[in-house]
């Protein structure tokens, strides 16, 4: 595991505009408990950033874009609208599809205590970005005065009781589960049956659903579902039409698809991008008709 930090690398974004003098805070325990930064990228990641951790919290709240994580919990998709937590000392990897824009916040490891101990990903209040907004103007080094302390504490509150989100996508520890897991993720499309698959990896069927859903709290076909749902959003982001989408990922038709994804996400391909303003990639687009809803 990589743990040399560097500033660049906190929310790796090549080129970015990003307050580095907030992100140099990310190992110090000293200084304002909350800071926060804004995020505008013009492009995405050319590869994955290894594995890396950080002292205080992280906020990353996307507005345009999508960023994708890996931890040991599992891995998760942060869509615009949505905010990623990571706890103090949470290794996890970064990938970056299309353009990216968004802001962050970091937290002292004293103050997130009683936060989300583990990797999630939540829904944003009004409450919650207008607060992050304000702690975005902050000068570092500060010391608080009683209405800094009094947001930060409201802040912390909203953080603390904002709604999970279903993006997180639990990996199985058992080394069968993991390995059938992992060929999912790298090749979401191949559509062998739960037996074939119980058979390629050495267990019985039963065993394979029982210990499954023991250990992901998801059925193998719910899971298979959400791997191929997540890797359809980034597809998505990187401007990719529905049509290729739905039949790289095994769909057995575009509105099949589209079908699934707005049952999972409350709305269909071509809005849930742009819902949070315009569409990533104009030019390109979601050109396809089942994306039109």
């Amino acid at each position: 595991m990589n743990n040399v930090f560097r500033p660049e690398d906190a929310i790796a974004l090549p080129p970015a505009k990003v307050r580095h003098d907030v992100l140099d805070w990310l190992e110090r325990d000293d200084g304002l408990a909350v800071l926060g930064f804004q995020i505008e990228s013009a492009r995405g990641l050319d590869r994955e950033i290894d594995w890396h951790q950080h002292r205080r919290a992280q906020l990353i709240s996307v507005e345009a874009g999508l960023l994708n994580i890996r931890t040991r919990h599992g891995n998760w998709s942060l869509p615009p609208g949505c905010a990623g937590w990571m706890p103090p000392g949470e290794p996890h990897t970064v990938g970056i599809s299309g353009p990216l824009r968004g802001w962050g916040l970091i937290v002292s490891a004293d103050m997130a205590h009683d936060l989300p101990d583990q990797p999630c990903v939540v829904a944003i209040s009004d409450l919650l970005q207008a607060l992050a907004m304000r702690v975005i103007r902050w000068a570092p080094a500060a010391a608080p005065d009683l209405r800094q302390q009094h947001m930060i504490e409201v802040l912390l509150d909203e953080i603390r009781n904002a709604p999970r989100q279903r993006m997180h996508l639990p990996m199985p520890q058992d080394r069968r589960l993991l390995r059938i897991a992992s060929q999912l993720i790298a090749n979401p499309a191949d559509g062998r049956s739960l037996e074939q698959w119980a058979h390629w990896a050495g267990l019985s069927p039963r065993s394979l659903t029982r210990h499954f859903r023991d250990e992901t709290t998801l059925s193998f076909a719910q899971w298979r579902q959400q791997a191929r749902l997540a890797d359809g959003l980034r597809r998505l982001s990187d401007g990719h039409r529905v049509s290729d989408i739905a039949h790289e990922l095994g769909f057995s038709s575009p509105s099949a698809f589209v079908t699934v994804f707005r049952r999972h996400f409350g709305c269909p391909p071509g809005r849930y991008l742009a819902r949070s303003g315009q569409p990533l990639n104009p030019t390109r687009g979601l050109a396809s008709p089942a994306a039109s809803g």
